[in-house]
């Protein structure tokens, strides 16, 4: 008698749909008009392919620059130190990586990896092969008002000239610009994409958080493009596991021999 019940109510709400041409139909997707829509995407900078971080291009081969410190207010002076009395003392804690979590922006586009632009009407989606993720930059869009918070935060962007400009807001609690301090509600993260020359492209990121940072923090990104190269799968589950007895310390990767971390592995 229950299921027939649940029949019935099934088949009232698939009738409301149908004759309200579906509950959802103000959040339809965007559907451009492949005739025409592509015109406008043929026209944006060459940054198509895969890029991989070049910092020789910042540093210089005769010799290296400081990069860019953050100036923190004295509530996130004390919580930063705090953080590096307790590393000192307990080691690096590795909880992140042990379980898979993201970076986050604006740490996805900092780390050793390569990424992919891929432009379509109304976004710029950049792929990267840490953790397989997608950042998505919806071009012409307003930033909301009240973002969800996300790793890699809402993102909206313009076309400047021959320079994308992005502004990304509403971020996760355990997404962090720099180790041991928490950012605020308000963290704000503009960027600014422009090729420098050929195959080289060059990222501007300012950061601001108030009651976090002090004063703007800016940083520089390069990247040179890679023709021969393709992102490549990248599955946090297979390889990182705890190491027995250290608290989330290490990661285990399975390897043999404790002198050599990277020996042969055991034996079958």
């Amino acid at each position: 008698m229950k299921a027939v019940k649940i029949a019935v109510r099934l088949a009232g709400v698939l009738a409301l749909v149908g004759m309200t041409g579906g509950v959802a139909a103000q959040d339809a997707p965007f559907q451009p008009n492949r005739a025409s829509a592509y015109s406008e995407v043929t026209g944006w900078p060459d940054f198509t392919g895969v890029w991989a971080p070049d910092w020789s291009i910042l540093f210089g081969a005769g010799g290296r620059r400081p990069a860019a410190e953050a100036v923190l207010t004295p509530a996130a002076q004390a919580e930063l130190d705090a953080f590096l009395a307790k590393q000192e003392t307990e080691g690096v804690d590795q909880f992140l990586q042990v379980h898979c979590i993201p970076s986050g922006m604006p740490g996805i586009m900092r780390l050793p990896y390569p990424l992919e632009f891929l432009f379509s009407p109304d976004r710029v989606t950049i792929f990267t092969e840490t953790y397989s993720q997608a950042r998505r930059i919806y071009i012409g869009q307003e930033l909301p008002a009240d973002p969800d918070p996300l790793f890699n935060g809402s993102s909206v962007g313009r076309w400047d000239g021959d320079s994308l400009l992005v502004e990304t807001v509403g971020f996760n609690d355990l997404v962090s610009y720099m180790p041991g301090v928490k950012h605020g509600a308000q963290m704000h993260i503009s960027e600014r994409f422009w090729m420098e020359a050929n195959d080289v492209l060059r990222v501007e990121t300012t950061i601001t958080d108030p009651g976090v940072l002090a004063e703007p923090l800016v940083q520089q990104l390069a990247f040179r493009r890679q023709p021969d190269w393709q992102i490549r799968e990248y599955e946090c589950n297979e390889n990182n596991r705890l190491v027995d007895g250290e608290n989330g310390a290490n990661l285990d990767l399975g390897l043999e021999d404790e002198g050599d971390p990277f020996g042969p592995p055991p034996a079958e």
